[in-house]
């Protein structure tokens, strides 16, 4: 199974840029340990419509051709639930075990996702309650990634 953290806009070089990948490397390297193929990063360009509705209709379209078919699609929300690491890293796990070809987080732009997209996510996931810079947020999302791949590999890394 693939891991693909997707996100709307892009980040530009510097150091969240490189924080980013690090987690995104790290992760890529202790995927294939507990049976998955690898973790990666697509960013898309932000949608120019004059309406927020508008912006984030066209922005869930580009988000859904990025899905690759039977994926589990999770997107990161403050109206979501909120997961320990472990319950995150049993997600993946389970995703895993079922045979999904890829689990995919989504990132939505400043005005947030569609409630299309939303309703078909198979989770809601949030980082607190508070809104996050998206800057940030891709941080976490990959850091949270890379601590549910050392989870399922047994390491260290998370130390509850």
């Amino acid at each position: 199974m693939k891991l693909l953290l997707t996100a709307v806009g892009r980040l530009k070089a510097g150091p969240e840029r490189e924080i980013c990948s690090r987690y995104v490397e790290r992760a890529a390297a202790a995927s294939r340990a507990v049976g998955l193929t690898g973790i990666e990063l697509r960013e898309m360009d932000e949608s120019r419509a004059r309406r927020p509705e508008d912006r984030k209709a066209e922005e869930a379209r580009a988000l859904r051709q990025m899905l690759p078919p039977g994926a589990r699609l999770v997107i990161l929300d403050e109206r979501g639930k909120s997961l320990t690491g472990e319950a995150f890293s049993s997600d993946i796990g389970r995703a895993r075990d079922a045979g999904t070809p890829a689990y995919v987080m989504a990132i939505g732009g400043p005005d947030g996702l569609d409630e299309t997209l939303r309703s078909e996510a198979s989770l809601v996931l949030a980082f607190g309650a508070m809104t996050w810079p998206h800057q940030l947020v891709r941080i976490m999302a990959a850091e949270q990634i890379y601590r549910a791949v050392t989870i399922l590999a047994g390491h260290p890394y998370h130390r509850p």
